[in-house]
């Protein structure tokens, strides 16, 4: 198994007001962004291509977008911008392998 680019836990989840766990697993992977419950269940997940991370204006939360659902992610401190990172060089070696230049 690939070792991820990022791994968080403790995350919380939630779609719009729903909570979906409060102590969830965040991954990045393979060129895939992979949101957990704490128990291992799969919640969504989506190549990096069709993911779109933003944080402005939040300190330790990151709204995701994954194939049109949107999720808040409560990463904690520090985590939003190795997550932010982790997403970019993720699409970055994706169209490298494409042989996409400049994306």
């Amino acid at each position: 198994m690939v070792e991820p680019e990022f791994d968080a836990t403790g995350v919380g989840i939630r779609r719009m007001l729903r909570s979906l766990t409060r102590a969830g697993h965040v991954l990045v992977r393979d060129g895939e962004l992979v949101l957990m419950t704490s128990y291992g269940s799969e919640i969504d997940s989506a190549p990096v291509d069709e993911v779109r991370i933003s944080g402005y204006g939040l300190r330790d939360q990151a709204l995701a977008t994954l194939r049109g659902r949107g999720y808040v992610l409560r990463l904690g401190l520090g985590h939003r911008e190795g997550l932010l990172t982790a997403v970019r060089t993720a699409r970055a070696k994706s169209a490298a392998e494409r042989g996409v230049l400049g994306t």
